[in-house]
């Protein structure tokens, strides 16, 4: 089993997360800042690639009631020009609470508010991996 690389896909910002090579724990890895969609998925690929992914996983945003929502319906349409551009398969994992989840740890960990803001996207993405992975064992 390969790496397997995680995001956490925002208007602005793609968070970014990469598992170890025994796919056991999940490392926040960088926040990418979005320019448009054939330059992020051109990236994002070349960096799977570049890290060994068999695997790429992205978090699916829907309501607390499961509903999709605007923001459902973006990450999906950004995802079917990921996989076009991978040629896999992009997996979906509930991300309901992760990026509160991110907040309150760098919070815990006393994480200045201006940099939080930097570092808020990619622990998410770690988030959504290690959810991911646990799912796998």
């Amino acid at each position: 089993m390969g790496r397997i690389l995680a995001l956490d896909i925002g208007d602005v910002r793609i968070g970014l997360a990469v598992s170890d090579p025994l796919g056991i724990i999940a490392n926040p890895l960088e926040t990418y800042t979005r320019k448009n969609i054939a330059a992020d998925t051109e990236y994002i690929v070349r960096l799977a690639r570049e890290k060994e992914a068999d695997v790429i996983v992205s978090g699916l945003p829907v309501r607390l009631d499961g509903e999709e929502t605007a923001q459902t319906k973006k990450v999906r349409d950004f995802v079917a020009e990921l996989e076009k551009a991978w040629g896999g398969k992009v997996v979906f994992v509930d991300e309901r609470l992760t990026t509160a989840s991110a907040q309150r740890a760098l919070l815990e960990g006393n994480v200045r508010r201006a940099d939080r803001k930097k570092v808020v996207d990619k622990v998410a993405a770690a988030i959504i991996l290690q959810s991911y992975l646990e799912t796998k064992r």
